[in-house]
C-alpha cells in the first residue's frame, strides 16, 4: 500500500507529461495484447509434430485427411501448407503447389509482422517525452534559483528537479519495457516464418516425391 501511495505521489510531481507517457504505455499494452493473441497463441503450432502428422497421411496417400488436418487450426503455418496440400489434392505439379504456398505466404507475413514496429516507434516517443519533462523541470528549476524570492527557491527548486527525475524515470522505464517486447516479437514473427519456409519446402518435395512414385 505505502508503495502504491509513493508511486502515485511521484507520478503527480512529475507534472502532465506524465501523462503523456502513460499514454503511451497504455497504447503499446494494447498493441502488445493484440500481437501476443495472433502470435503465441492463435500462431502457436508445434511444427516439427505438425509436420510429422502429415507427413505420416500423405505416406498413405490420404491427402484429403491431410488437408483436413491442416484445416483444423488457422496458425500460419497450416495455412500455408494447407494451401499445397490442396493444389496438390487437385492433382496439379509441383510449380503449382509452390505458387499456390507462395501466395499464402505473402498473405500471412505481413499479418504477423504488422503493428509490431509501433513498437519501437512508441519506444523513442516515450524516451522523448521524458526528456522533455526533464528539460521542463531543469528550466523550472533553473528559473527558481534565479528570479524566485529567497524564502520560497528550496522548494521551487525541488519541485522542478522531482519533475525533471520523475519523468526521466517513467519515460525510461516506459522505453525499456517497449523495445523488451518489441525484440521479443520480432523475435517471434521471425521465428514463424522460418517455420514457415521450411517446412513449405519440405512439403513441395515430400508431394513430389509421392507423385514421382506412383
Amino acid at each position: 500500500m505505502e508503495m502504491i501511495e509513493f508511486l502515485v505521489a511521484n507520478f503527480k510531481s512529475g507534472g502532465i507529461f506524465m501523462y503523456g507517457i502513460l499514454l503511451v504505455l497504455v497504447v503499446g499494452t494494447a498493441i502488445v495484447v493484440e500481437r501476443a493473441l495472433a502470435l503465441v497463441i492463435r500462431g502457436r503450432v508445434n511444427a516439427r509434430a505438425f509436420w510429422r502428422e502429415l507427413e505420416e497421411l500423405i505416406g498413405r496417400d490420404k491427402l484429403a485427411d491431410a488437408l483436413q488436418h491442416a484445416a483444423t487450426t488457422d496458425a500460419p503455418l497450416a495455412r500455408v501448407l494447407a494451401a499445397g496440400l490442396a493444389s496438390a489434392h487437385r492433382g496439379e505439379g509441383r510449380e503449382a503447389i509452390e505458387r499456390g504456398m507462395e501466395e499464402t505466404v505473402r498473405e500471412v507475413l505481413p499479418q504477423l509482422e504488422k503493428r509490431i514496429h509501433y513498437l519501437y516507434t512508441l519506444s523513442n516517443v516515450s524516451t522523448l517525452v521524458g526528456l522533455l519533462g526533464t528539460v521542463v523541470g531543469l528550466i523550472t528549476a533553473f528559473t527558481a534559483v534565479s528570479l524566485a524570492d529567497p524564502a520560497q527557491k528550496a522548494a521551487l527548486l525541488a519541485n522542478g528537479i522531482s519533475l525533471a527525475l520523475n519523468n526521466t524515470a517513467f519515460g525510461l522505464m516506459v522505453a525499456i519495457l517497449l523495445m523488451l517486447t518489441y525484440s521479443f516479437m520480432q523475435s517471434r514473427a521471425a521465428r514463424i516464418g522460418d517455420e514457415i519456409d521450411e517446412f513449405s519446402l519440405r512439403l513441395a518435395n515430400r508431394l513430389v516425391a509421392r507423385t514421382d512414385r506412383r
